[in-house]
């Protein structure tokens, strides 16, 4: 004879759910703004290609200025702005001026140097700052700017998601990145529910209003769910409706990268040449349109009084 499904053999399926981790994240100041950074975490640096993750405000209503981040340099990396509230202006050296709203995304590709000024232009002011780590076969070339004024929506049981990079359940951003990912904003009403999801993939779980559960794990906003590679679906649950939260995946990078101040690289070598060149104003990083004032580099620790 054959069953009955004992208790084991249940969580047998589970088995890969088990696995999914809550990270708190920690609290750090950007252009006078205090935002939660949970991404790098303690013992995780990226997850596919997402090596950064900042979510920034809410900024009092009342601050003019809630976000004055000046001329600052980048390499070997994306900038992905994704805004809750309000709206910025983005300034870089290729002579880009871009407005940003709600809805819309501005994607800033480093390769080979890069620098960029970004001012939120109106309160009340929240969003989401967010790099893509480029793999070796980019993170050398040019540097480019895209804005997606529309990003599509994909329609989910009880809720929506905004694609805002790679593809989720058919529906593509029609962003360009380096390598596989996905990025979605997703609202979701009082509910259970399972998202597509690519068994390649690796993925994270950022609430930003209420509590979401994550498998068995229940993320509060500021921290972070990490989810390995391996499922078909992500079951996810909300206990309140309207409750909003980035679903951010990739295939791994599989590429060990050294990360410190603005800069993405391999190695210290090659940030101290990136932190070097920003100091001596070489002709790497361009100048950014912008009366914000630069943003001097903070010495790198590794290095000596003479060097």
């Amino acid at each position: 004879m054959s069953g009955p499904v004992q208790q084991p053999d249940i969580e047998c399926e589970d088995e890969l759910l088990a696995g999914i981790e809550a990270r708190e994240g920690r609290q750090a100041h950007v252009g006078g703004m205090t935002v939660s950074r949970v991404l790098p975490t303690k013992g995780r640096r990226t997850v596919g290609a997402w090596c950064f993750v900042d979510l920034m405000g809410p900024a009092d209503a009342h601050e003019q200025d809630p976000m004055e981040v000046g001329p600052h340099p980048h390499i070997g990396l994306s900038t992905v702005t994704w805004l809750l509230e309000g709206v910025a202006l983005h300034s870089d050296s290729l002579g880009t001026q871009q407005v940003i709203r709600p809805g819309q995304l501005n994607l800033m590709t480093a390769g080979n140097g890069i620098a960029h000024a970004e001012l939120a232009a109106e309160p009340p002011f929240r969003g989401v700052q967010m790099w893509l780590a480029q793999p070796e076969a980019t993170r050398h070339g040019e540097a480019r700017f895209e804005h997606v004024a529309v990003v599509p929506r994909h329609d989910l049981d009880h809720g929506d998601a905004l694609v805002f990079a790679g593809d989720l359940g058919g529906t593509s951003s029609g962003m360009a990145t380096d390598t596989e990912i996905v990025g979605a904003d997703v609202t979701l009403n009082r509910s259970a529910v399972r998202i597509p999801a690519d068994p390649r993939f690796e993925y994270a779980v950022a609430p930003l209003d209420h509590r979401v559960k994550v498998g068995p794990e229940v993320v509060e906003p500021g921290w972070l769910a990490l989810v390995p590679a391996g499922i078909e679906a992500l079951p996810l649950e909300a206990s309140v409706d309207g409750t909003r939260f980035l679903v951010l995946g990739g295939v791994p990078l599989g590429e060990k990268v050294a990360m410190w101040w603005n800069f993405v690289a391999r190695d210290r070598d090659e940030i101290t040449r990136a932190w070097r060149d920003w100091q001596e104003r070489t002709d790497r990083f361009g100048e950014v349109p912008s009366e914000l004032e630069r943003i001097e580099a903070p010495r790198p620790p590794w290095l000596g009084a003479e060097d």
